[in-house]
């Protein structure tokens, strides 16, 4: 990059109210896409989530918190849900309703699925039955109620929530940017391979990352994408997620 160049990158850093320890990681991750591709996001617009939030992931935990690096595909495809965070939909507010799960929750798939998982990983639910019925009837006094907690759950236990691409452009334009995003993601791993996290790889595309060189070394577990309902009963992801008491409430 130029000086110039430089300079962008890091106002674009700033712009993200991204945690300073991430500078030296970030600035050769971006470095790593193509120049044309950088002016593009520069000019914010033609994408979500907005420019000011393309790296918010990095902006609420830090390098040395880092434990997990759970990897989705692309953003959500609304500018309402797409808030810079992997798997938290900014159009959700409650989790939870007197009839189960909220209206919001159950009309966004991969997340109604997640839920009912982190339920019967945490053993309040049996994946044989994970109804309405069944979620309206627990007791949920200790649990938390809105995408903001599991947002702050997730990274309490470490873990950074990104994509294989970090904006969405169309469905169709879906690939070019996972391949535009590859060399970013190739840089930031080689960068934070000291921290030694473990990677969550969610879905065929995530599951690409296993190919780059940097990810050799790390431990990485493959599960089938949330959207699939076969996500719910998946026991490697109880046993990862569940010690994590995502919807347990804190404090």
């Amino acid at each position: 990059m130029t000086s110039r160049e430089y300079e962008k990158m890091k106002e674009l850093l700033e712009l993200n109210g991204v945690d300073g320890d991430w500078e030296p990681i970030l600035l050769p991750a971006l470095e790593a896409l193509s120049r044309e591709y950088r002016e593009w996001l520069l000019g914010g617009r033609g994408y979500i989530p907005v420019k000011s939030r393309i790296l918010a992931a990095f902006s609420t935990l830090k390098p040395q918190d880092l434990r997990y690096i759970l990897f989705g595909q692309d953003p959500y495809p609304r500018p309402e849900s797409a808030l810079g965070y992997a798997f938290i939909d900014g159009r959700v507010r409650e989790i939870f309703s007197p009839t189960g799960l909220s209206r919001e929750v159950n009309r966004a798939t991969s997340l109604r699925n997640f839920i009912k998982m982190a339920l019967v990983a945490d053993g309040r639910l049996d994946a044989a039955d994970t109804s309405q019925a069944a979620i309206a009837a627990l007791d949920k006094e200790d649990l938390i109620a809105t995408m903001e907690e599991l947002r702050r759950n997730f990274e309490y236990s470490g873990v950074l929530l990104l994509n294989t691409a970090l904006v969405f452009e169309s469905k169709e334009r879906s690939r070019r940017h996972i391949r535009a995003w590859q060399g970013f993601v190739e840089v930031l791993l080689q960068g934070i391979e000291p921290l030694e996290p473990g990677l969550i790889l969610f879905g065929s595309y995530a599951a690409t990352l296993k190919r780059l060189e940097a990810v050799s070394s790390m431990e990485s577990l493959e599960l089938e994408h949330p959207y699939n309902h076969s996500f719910v009963g998946n026991s490697r992801a109880h046993t990862l997620f569940g010690p994590m008491n995502l919807l347990q409430r804190r404090g």
